[in-house]
């Protein structure tokens, strides 16, 4: 049975050694961030997690969502557990206070989302998905729905959700076929299919509220082929008065089926059916746009779009903790195994020697493992924290340049966030399942359910390909390329402000290297990109790999500096800050070192990869 302990001690050093966080009153929600208070929440949310939604996470993989008589029931102990949950506040903390939230910014209900995650996937996913659906409600919903949805959804009564993908439509929005036709209410009847919908029905609460896009048809009811009509809309499971807020009739939303799936087994991914239900557009109207006088249907972009873009953003920054968890959960139980399982003798010499053998712990392959895993999480977690930082500087701070740089961060971080993470965090389950052996590849240990369960990180929200290229042509070529540039110069000058420092200098010197790569790297991308966008598309996910070894390096210099400093002054766990100069050093003496063949395989171009006819493949 896999065990789970919440990194509490990690998070505070991150936020108060590194992140100085009890520093930062100017920012909302910061001003009772003292260290006390923030380890009153880790731990409160910690024991939650652990005691709670840890024991649900297998039996809940065994029993799954279940749909039978089109009704869905989550697995047993899950609806117990949610009331829970929102008994206790924990769905809350981050609403305002308005609400009867805590009003807590990003970096500590980010913290909270990776322990649930760590502890429960499935479960984590049904109030992750409704935060971000009330969010983005309360930011483009009309003041009904802010007086009588939102408030519901953030105390957890009702739950969200986000419907985009089609059975004949993923990435590519503008092939929906989803439409809303306007009444003379002003309300919509939405018709259409979305799949893959988490937390699609559920029997945990009375109403679920969708947040769907779907499209305006024209005057003659026929669907642009591009994005101009497509709109926001809310779309009640039952619907919901007005004026009172009551429950009335169930709306035109029935449940197909729930998939099948490979993992996050209790999470109910419903296929939605949309039968001219009541639907609520939000924000502007788009209109269509007319052709120019060349004939040639001119690309279009769509007001309505601004909402769930913004959810999405969201979603994509909470997969990438899912990653950071789920590689997390993972290696403690294959640490644990590693220095229970006797196999072998050291290679040094034995050192069980009363034993009938060493403890797998002493063999260099699996401490690389375990290295590579640890060092990947605790890296990813650092950089996760200065980001969701800087998304309240982005928002918050009286400083135009601060405001300016946070912004630039958020923006650039997040793909990479959500593709490496979820990459890496695969890698860091996969190979603490291998720690195991073939007691990793059975059920019984509950190892091979974190695979399983990762797998679909690298996918939802956005595949990490999508990501990729979302990176290098969106993020990194904005207003100039301003962001990339920021980044380089933070890191330089972190670089040289600290060459003096003997016990740094090699962090460093290995940081400056990466750098140096990732540079390059962006460099040919800016010189043969625009001659053709398919060395954009060919380089991309090397590029994106790239920045996610080098960011995560960065955060292991910083953090190698602030352990070393604590040591030097005697403050502390001594032996907490001597595993982050091993991590630290692990990380540039194992990981670093690959931005030089990526640097590389990047600037190989597309030629090769575009060179077969299809037919060929």
């Amino acid at each position: 049975m896999p065990t789970y302990k919440a990194p509490v001690d990690d998070f505070m050093f991150i936020f108060h050694d590194l992140l100085k966080i009890q520093d930062r009153g100017d920012l909302p929600g910061f001003e009772d961030l003292t260290e006390d208070m923030t380890r009153a929440i880790l731990e409160g949310g910690a024991k939650f997690c652990e005691e709670v939604l840890q024991p649900l996470n297998q039996s809940g993989d065994d029993e799954g969502a279940v749909f039978e008589n089109g009704v869905v029931r989550v697995p047993q102990g899950f609806k117990e557990a949610y009331e829970q949950y929102c008994d206790n506040g924990w769905n809350r903390l981050g609403a305002p206070e308005a609400m009867g939230g805590a009003g807590l910014p990003p970096v500590v209900t980010f913290a909270f989302a990776e322990m649930g995650n760590a502890a429960n996937q499935s479960f984590a996913m049904y109030p992750g998905l409704t935060s971000a659906a009330y969010s983005a409600l309360a930011a483009t919903g009309d003041d009904w729905m802010k007086e009588h949805v939102v408030p519901k959804m953030a105390h957890g009564q009702w739950t969200g959700t986000m419907c985009l993908t089609e059975p004949h439509c993923g990435t590519d929005l503008k092939l929906m076929k989803t439409k809303a036709v306007e009444q003379e209410d002003g309300t919509y009847k939405l018709s259409g299919t979305k799949i893959f919908i988490s937390g699609g029905d559920h029997d945990m609460t009375d109403n679920i509220v969708h947040m769907v896009i779907a499209k305006i048809p024209d005057e003659n009811g026929k669907l642009a082929d591009d994005l101009s009509t497509v709109n926001f809309f809310m779309v009640p499971k039952v619907m919901v008065d007005p004026e009172t807020g009551d429950l009335g009739v169930r709306n035109g939303v029935s449940v197909g089926s729930i998939e099948k799936k490979m993992g996050i087994k209790a999470q109910a991914t419903c296929v939605l059916n949309f039968d001219e239900a009541t639907a609520y557009r939000l924000g502007p109207k788009p209109q269509p746009k007319s052709a120019d006088t060349g004939g040639d249907k001119p690309k279009s972009k769509s007001s309505g779009m601004a909402g769930m873009f913004g959810m999405m953003n969201a979603a994509r920054m909470g997969v990438g903790i899912q990653g950071i968890a789920i590689g997390d959960v993972a290696y403690q139980n294959g640490a644990i195994y590693a220095n229970e399982r006797l196999a072998g003798r050291a290679l040094s010499g034995a050192k069980n020697p009363d034993g009938a053998a060493d403890p797998i712990i002493v063999h260099p392959d699996v401490r690389r493992m375990l290295l590579a895993s640890r060092s990947f999480v605790e890296g990813s977690r650092a950089l996760a924290m200065w980001v969701s930082l800087m998304f309240t500087e982005a928002r918050a701070s009286k400083d135009e340049k601060a405001r300016e740089f946070a912004e630039d961060m958020g923006q650039l971080m997040t793909p990479i966030i959500k593709g490496y993470f979820t990459d890496k965090g695969f890698e860091a389950a996969n190979m603490s399942m291998q720690v195991f052996g073939g007691h990793g590849y059975v059920k019984d240990h509950g190892m091979e359910q974190f695979v399983r369960d990762a797998r679909i990180n690298q996918v939802y929200e956005g595949a990490n390909g999508v990501q990729a290229l979302d990176l290098v042509g969106r993020k990194m070529t904005a207003k100039g390329g301003r962001a990339p540039m920021a980044f380089f110069a933070h890191v330089q000058e972190f670089i040289d402000a600290n060459q003096g420092d003997a016990n740094l200098k090699p962090l460093l010197d290995s940081l400056q290297a990466g750098v140096g790569d990732l540079q390059h790297a962006a460099l040919w991308l800016a010189e043969n990109a625009p001659k053709d966008f398919e060395q954009a598309g060919a380089a991309s996910y090397d590029i994106m790999t790239m920045f996610g070894i080098v960011a995560l390096g960065f955060m292991w210099a910083q953090m190698a500096k602030t352990a070393q400093a604590k040591l030097d002054a005697g403050e502390g766990d001594p032996e907490f800050y001597k595993r982050k100069l091993v991590l630290a050093k692990f990380w540039m003496e194992r990981e670093m070192p690959m931005t030089a063949s990526l640097k590389t395989r990047s600037a190989a171009g597309a030629e090769t990869l575009m060179e077969l006819d299809a037919a060929n493949f």
